[in-house]
């Protein structure tokens, strides 16, 4: 029998989880947080965290070998990759101490554990010295996230065949990296290597590096990985690897139906995410799958009224900033307040050298719909600022109605383009149109000017470029 009861039961502690119980506990639910690892999950622990503050430090290693163009002379410039670990690390563990806070803050119930829904309304939790909890709750909320896909052919051992998970915690840098699969982590993680020394090396399935990207954006991305010595096979398959007297690996690829050879010292495998349902016992709830998928309605709802789901266990995007979203809306109608998921787009940031930053429809996607578009493009190098702090590479691009000039979609490769596409985001949220954007005057000299001279010529008004 259940000794304890609660309004809620939040499985999974990542960005929509803990973010889901915060805010129920802000609406006065009683709620208990059930996770097995870390708080934080994925996101906070081998992630988006991580990868950025391990992406961060190689970009200023990489800045500071290459500052005497402005005058500025770092001699025997080097790394120590296990400080680089602690101070990551660090940044870890201020992060989570915070989500405890907030839990402790707002009254949230935190049990460490594995949970398994019995029913729709009781969930068993194990802790990890074995002992077993049954308890009871009005509402449960599923937000497991998503495991790292591993192929059989290419199966993790943790050193030199690895994951995102342990690509976030190498304590030497390789000297050969081999990728497979040329989507976000793997160009992520992979650009961090190149940058501090590694020879670097991506095969990709798709006839595109950033699969599902503006491909204008991504050759920008390929460019500067060729430029600065990287190779990227596309159109690739990897079919097996052998792994040497001399501790290097042999990767088999076939390209255009003849095979060839890639070697490396360490293989990162990154070819997406799986959501992690297959031991949450969801079928004692009858709780609907598809794909492996939890289907939801618009307020996070599954098959069982009382059982939601978010994050990536959800569907996609598999992105953290969605599943936080997500996590809001549901805490909200849990609560009994008029919450749904009724955003226009989710942005996505690629945090690559240059950065990607995306919001709304591709210009593919657009004239697949049948809309008759204005493209308006802006360079980097045009930037006074993007001089100025020596990054010029990248350029903005932005899709807007013909008709209408509503904003469709803003795209953005080069120096802090993660951060310039909340403006973007802004825009096609409010359904602006590009004169409002062109006609905003942005502070000079900045970054952000590039998105109001690229609407600016996609109306045939830009001032620092020819217009057509």
């Amino acid at each position: 029998m259940a000794q304890r009861s609660f309004d809620a039961i939040v499985i999974g502690g990542g960005p929509g989880g803990y973010v889901c119980g915060i805010r129920l506990g802000q609406l006065k639910q009683k709620v208990l947080v059930v996770e097995r690892e870390e708080v934080g999950g994925v996101c906070l622990n081998w992630g988006c965290i991580p990868s950025k503050a391990l992406i961060s430090a190689s970009h200023s290693y990489t800045k500071l070998k290459h500052s005497e163009t402005m005058g500025l002379f770092a001699d025997n410039v080097r790394i120590d990759v296990q400080k680089m670990q602690d101070w990551k690390n660090g940044i870890i563990k201020k992060l989570t101490g915070g989500i405890r806070g907030l839990f402790k803050g707002n009254g949230v119930e935190l049990a460490m554990g594995t949970a398994k829904i019995l029913g729709k309304n009781q969930v068993e939790i194990t802790s990890k010295d074995g002992t077993k909890e049954v308890v009871e709750a009005k509402n449960i909320v599923i937000a497991t996230g998503a495991e790292t896909i591993e192929i059989p052919s290419f199966k993790f051992d943790g050193k030199q065949v690895i994951g995102a998970r342990e690509a976030v915690s190498l304590t030497a840098v390789p000297k050969r990296l081999a990728v497979i699969g040329g989507g976000v982590i793997g160009s992520e993680l992979g650009g961090v290597y190149q940058a501090l020394g590694s020879e670097l090396t991506i095969i990709e399935a798709t006839g595109q590096l950033l699969p599902g990207t503006e491909p204008e954006l991504a050759a920008i991305v390929e460019k500067s990985m060729v430029k600065h010595g990287g190779k990227v096979i596309k159109n690739a398959m990897a079919k097996s690897m052998e792994k040497q007297a001399d501790g290097s690996i042999v990767v088999n690829v076939e390209v255009g139906g003849a095979m060839q050879q890639v070697v490396c010292d360490v293989l990162l495998v990154a070819v997406g995410m799986r959501p992690n349902t297959s031991t949450l016992g969801l079928e004692n709830a009858g709780v609907k799958l598809e794909r492996g998928f939890v289907t939801t309605d618009t307020q996070g709802r599954t098959n069982v009224p009382n059982i939601y789901a978010i994050g990536d266990v959800s569907g996609g995007p598999l992105l953290a900033h969605k599943a936080s979203k997500e996590g809001e809306v549901v805490a909200e109608v849990i609560a009994g307040h008029k919450a749904a998921k009724d955003w226009v787009a989710i942005p996505g940031a690629i945090f690559t050298h240059p950065e990607v930053g995306s919001m709304g429809l591709t210009e593919a996607q657009a004239k697949e719909k049948g809309i008759d578009v204005l493209i308006g493009t802006f360079p980097f190098a045009a930037l006074g600022r993007a001089m100025a702090v020596g990054e010029t590479d990248g350029m903005f691009k932005v899709i807007a109605d013909k008709k209408t000039h509503e904003v469709l979609g803003v795209h953005i490769c080069g120096p802090s383009a993660t951060d310039l596409i909340s403006e973007g985001v802004l825009a096609v949220e409010m359904h602006a149109f590009l004169e409002d954007i062109g006609l905003s005057i942005h502070p000079h000299p900045t970054l952000g000017e590039g998105l109001m001279e690229a609407s600016m010529a996609a109306l045939g008004h830009a001032i620092h470029k020819l217009n057509k």
